[in-house]
């Protein structure tokens, strides 16, 4: 039931981070779906960057990009993947946004003179912010939501969050109680077979100190809560022995929504915040959920990349590779290698490639390991064995389609050197070469299939995989593209490329006919993948490298 009265649930974390808040949060907003409920969400970011554009993967993970071109936390992924919503760069505030907008306000003299303070201007803004964000339409149907959910980042305690926490303090007046809950995830060791509350009862009391008081407690822990636990937690934290929720290991993170579920959070959040809700309907994510773990079948992908040591880095490569084989109902068995290994023909690499059933090359920037890409994408393409290549990925195809069948001699990306014979790739004329925050090609552009059809007249696998649309629309974050003046020679040599922009200069999709598939997108398909909705670029590899792509676009 639509109301006029937003409500909001604040998701805070103590002990540790990584605790998996996002996951926590994003299974509570399906769980409200479930119940017929519009669900938006929020994440608040305590650093000074304005946003994550400019931190290393190593550093914050990957840089989730959305529609409107925000480049923000890879948390923003887990709500939309979750949730299906499309979110804005505003759904992301951060300590640099709020500071920014105050002093541009200052600057102009939006404050008539008065001295600009962290309490009231600062938390204010804060405020201000969360309000006009959450009736933003973030759904299909572009209605207003229900429910705001709100994520704080970072551990109860820690300086740089202490004014959100505060700006909260003060928010929960404002909308009122009843149309406020804070919920508090915390982490219950397992110690000699015991599990621990004291981490959990120290976080709340902070929590507590600062004048907000968790309604829900979830608590994270590699086992079952026990009743007693439950009992002591309740005790010591002010909240009743129902309310302390068991969130502890399940077999995949898409069980999450069923274990709230199970413990009735749905009714917890009904009785405490007033409003009408269906009974739960998870359907199909509930069947897909539980059959996962009974598929015996696995496909083998080979991941490439530069940022190996970090898996966050790739998160929405590897949840996209995930809902493809969820589709096909295959186990996902996901190999790693450093591209740089592939350079210094490390055995052990090239032995995950030649044993792997796919290829997928993500993104990057730099010059490290792009020879080992553009190797990789030659094996794929000589030995006929499936490969996606996303934006850098993408690159690596073109690059080396027009070193070793071409023969343009050196050709490669100015990205990687300047003074190349043959600039195949080069910097796109209108981007900043100053400036590194938010100046890249970002959020959604339209891709046109202008080239679908091949000599031997058969249709673009891609193509076929969207559903034979003549236009989509795919999220995009790079500086470099494929140099219109070698366009026509790739094109006429072999290497169609089936998509370009809606100006027909800007090179959006390769295809090689007659292989298997061999496939590179200069947009990032991963950013669009849902659970029950896999991307189709993913999908059709997941397809190829189990042996059923044929059958598939026989069925389209």
């Amino acid at each position: 039931k639509v109301r006029d009265i937003m409500k909001y649930i604040v998701v805070t974390g103590g002990v540790v981070s990584g605790l998996g808040k996002g996951v926590t949060i994003s299974s509570m907003g399906r769980l409200l779906q479930a119940c017929g409920l519009r669900v938006t969400a929020i994440k608040i970011d305590p650093y000074l960057n304005v946003d994550a554009g400019t931190m290393s993967p190593f550093e914050h993970g990957e840089v989730f990009v959305l529609d409107d071109g925000g480049e923000t936390d890879l948390d923003l992924g887990n709500y939309e993947r979750f949730l299906n919503i499309h979110l804005t760069q505003d759904h992301n505030i951060t300590t640099g946004k709020i500071y920014r907008h105050v002093i541009l306000k200052e600057r102009r003299g939006d404050y008539l003179g008065k001295t600009v303070q962290v309490v009231p201007h600062i938390t204010n803004e804060i405020q201000d912010w969360i309000e006009r964000v959450a009736k933003i339409p973030t759904s299909e149907d572009g209605k207003e939501a229900d429910v705001c959910l709100v994520e704080v980042g970072g551990t109860v305690g820690d300086i740089e969050s202490s004014v959100f926490l505060e700006a909260l303090r003060q928010f929960q007046f404002r909308v009122g109680t009843e149309n406020f809950l804070l919920s508090f995830v915390s982490l219950v060791p397992v110690i000699s077979d015991e599990q621990k509350t004291k981490p959990t009862q120290h976080g709340v009391k902070d929590l507590r100190s600062l004048g907000l008081s968790p309604s829900i407690i979830f608590c994270r822990s590699t086992e079952e809560l026990s009743e007693p636990t439950k009992q002591k937690i309740s005790s010591f934290c002010h909240v009743p022995a129902n309310s302390v929720l068991s969130v502890h290991d399940v077999k995949n993170i898409y069980q999450v929504p069923l274990l709230l579920e199970s413990q009735n959070l749905h009714q917890l959040l009904q009785s405490q915040l007033k409003f009408e809700l269906q009974s739960p309907d998870l359907g199909n994510w509930k069947t897909m959920a539980n059959s996962m773990s009974s598929w015996t079948d696995t496909v083998q992908i080979c991941l490439i990349g530069k940022y190996t040591g970090l898996q966050d880095s790739y998160l929405s490569i590897i949840k996209s590779l995930r809902h493809a084989a969820i589709a096909c109902e295959h186990k996902l068995d996901l190999q790693w290698v450093e591209a740089t290994d592939l350079e210094n023909n490390v055995e052990e690499a090239w032995d995950k490639v030649k044993k792997a059933q796919g290829i997928i090359v993500p993104g990057g920037f730099g010059n490290r390991g792009f020879e080992g890409k553009i190797l990789a994408a030659q094996y794929c393409r000589e030995n006929k064995k499936p490969y996606l290549g996303v934006c850098l990925g993408f690159q690596a195809v073109v690059v080396e389609y027009c070193r070793n069948v071409l023969n343009l001699d050196a050709a490669n990306s100015t990205e990687f050197d300047d003074s190349t014979k043959h600039p195949v790739v080069f910097f796109m004329p209108e981007i900043d070469k100053t400036t590194m925050g938010g100046t890249m090609r970002l959020g959604s552009r339209i891709t046109k299939f202008t080239h679908p059809t091949f000599d031997d007249g058969s249709t673009s696998i891609m193509k076929q995989l969207y559903g034979n649309k003549d236009v989509i629309h795919e999220r995009h974050r790079h500086r470099y593209e494929v140099n219109p003046v070698y366009v026509d020679q790739i094109h006429e040599g072999g290497l169609k490329l089936v998509g370009r922009d809606e100006t027909g200069e800007r090179m959006e999709v390769a295809e090689l006919p007659g292989h298997p598939y061999y496939v590179g997108a200069q947009y990032h398909p991963e950013f669009k993948s849902r659970p029950l909705a896999p991307s189709p670029p993913f999908h059709g590899l997941i397809l190829a490298a189990t042996g059923k792509l044929d059958e598939h676009l026989k069925s389209l």
